[in-house]
């Protein structure tokens, strides 16, 4: 679920609204990693990841965050960017995401495997598929794509036209929530991208400013293993 929504909202269809960050300058962390830094406290990440994305809030009811990456030298987790301003969705965090419903879900998910994007590829070091039309991703779940790409008939439900879509998906990652799919009822929902930001709140998935956009998907790295971290800032002892 990626389209954003004006300041609250719920919406009723997924190619809502767009979300906006305030764009807060970033700069290379120069400092060494602190014992103390967000990355280091986390204790369910992989061995063998080395890049690591924590989206966190101040709670569960704001769709307010802020965006910090991490990469392990040495063993040692030190901070990348600087904080970066980013939007959730507009109904904030939950345990239990559902399909249509404009939450974030929490939790520790990996990268896809291909980045997207309306526009060419900026130098990504995945895969990347530029965007045209009949482009979807499929987020009725009662296809047998659900969740997934597709190109070609429009899959219906919740399904997004993703060429369509600006600035929103100009560049995106895929946040692997409910990938491989997990059965239930209701559906736990699909299309959680990282993705550029809009006017407001997103129906679900993390936006930035599309300069700090580029900055993450361009410096991430499949040989990295990435994961990416989304919970309000009380939880993340819980990864």
């Amino acid at each position: 679920m990626s389209l954003s929504f004006p300041p609250p909202a719920s919406r009723s269809t997924k190619p809502s609204l767009s979300r906006s960050p305030s764009r807060v300058p970033t700069s290379e962390a120069a400092t060494p990693a602190a014992s103390s830094n967000i990355a280091s406290r986390l204790h369910t990440i992989p061995a063998g990841t080395r890049q690591l994305i924590v989206v966190h809030t101040n709670g569960y009811g704001t769709s307010v965050a802020s965006l910090e990456t991490f990469e392990k030298v040495n063993g040692v987790w030190r901070p990348k960017f600087g904080v970066m301003s980013a939007r959730i969705g507009a109904k904030g965090f939950s345990d239990s995401h559902q399909e249509g419903i404009s939450t974030t879900p929490t939790g520790v998910y990996g990268i896809g495997s291909t980045m997207y994007g309306v526009l060419g590829n900026p130098g990504v070091k995945y895969s990347y598929h530029h965007l045209v039309a009949n482009d979807y991703w499929d987020e009725n779940p009662s296809s047998p794509t659900y969740n997934s790409f597709v190109h070609g008939t429009n899959p219906g439900g919740y399904s997004e036209a993703l060429w369509q879509t600006v600035p929103q998906y100009n560049y995106f990652a895929v946040i692997n929530y409910n990938i491989p799919v997990r059965s239930a009822t209701p559906a736990r929902g699909s299309g959680i991208f990282l993705h550029v930001s809009g006017s407001g709140a997103t129906a679900g998935c993390v936006s930035l400013a599309q300069s700090n956009l580029l900055r993450v998907l361009e410096w991430l790295d499949p040989a990295a293993s990435p994961r990416i971290v989304m919970a309000p800032s009380q939880n993340l002892g819980r990864y």
